[in-house]
């Protein structure tokens, strides 16, 4: 077998034209480029894996921070409203910040009603967004209170008075289930 000079030397026997270019190295780029399916694969668990933690098919709300829900035995499952939560001093719809409740409390022996302006104003306006996205249709006025079962009742009374001014008439409350007891 006689002595070759070093080089390719595969698939030079094949007479088709655009092979031989190709062993060359005269074609073009393949056209078919090659993805790293690990890479993908790993996102897509990522993803799925995110998902399946977030999702809640009862429409659970997580409670702020510092709140420790009154319980009941008799619920219903929630409903989309605008959520209004007090913890502390603090006034809270969907976590945007809506007022202070030290006013109510600090407004002398005894402690008296009041409206919290900010929570009126922000809840008059989720109304009016409401109402403008679904024209022709009755505004159910449904808000839900998640309050703290610490907090005096003159400032439960406060919220679901200005509340009711808002424009949201039918007030429900967050509360802990337990379960049902035959009496």
């Amino acid at each position: 077998m006689p002595v070759h000079n070093p080089g390719r030397r595969l698939m030079h026997a094949v007479p088709l034209r655009f092979v031989q270019k190709k062993v060359l190295g005269f074609g073009h780029r393949n056209i078919n480029a090659n993805l790293s399916l690990t890479s993908m694969i790993d996102f897509l668990v990522v993803t799925v894996v995110f998902l399946l933690m977030t999702f809640s098919a009862s429409g659970e709300t997580p409670v702020q921070k510092g709140v420790n829900l009154p319980k009941a035995e008799n619920t219903l499952d929630m409903i989309d409203a605008p959520l209004v939560a007090v913890a502390g001093s603090q006034v809270l719809v969907d976590g945007a910040p809506a007022g202070n409740t030290r006013a109510i409390e600090e407004s002398g022996p005894p402690p008296r009603m009041q409206r919290i302006d900010e929570l009126y104003n922000m809840l008059k306006g989720k109304r009016e967004t409401w109402k403008q996205a679904r024209p022709g249709k009755e505004f159910p006025g449904v808000v839900v209170l998640q309050i703290d079962q610490e907090v005096p009742a003159v400032v439960v009374k406060s919220v679901f008075q200005t509340a009711a001014f808002a424009g949201y008439p039918n007030v429900s409350f967050m509360v802990n289930m337990i379960p049902k007891t035959d009496h």
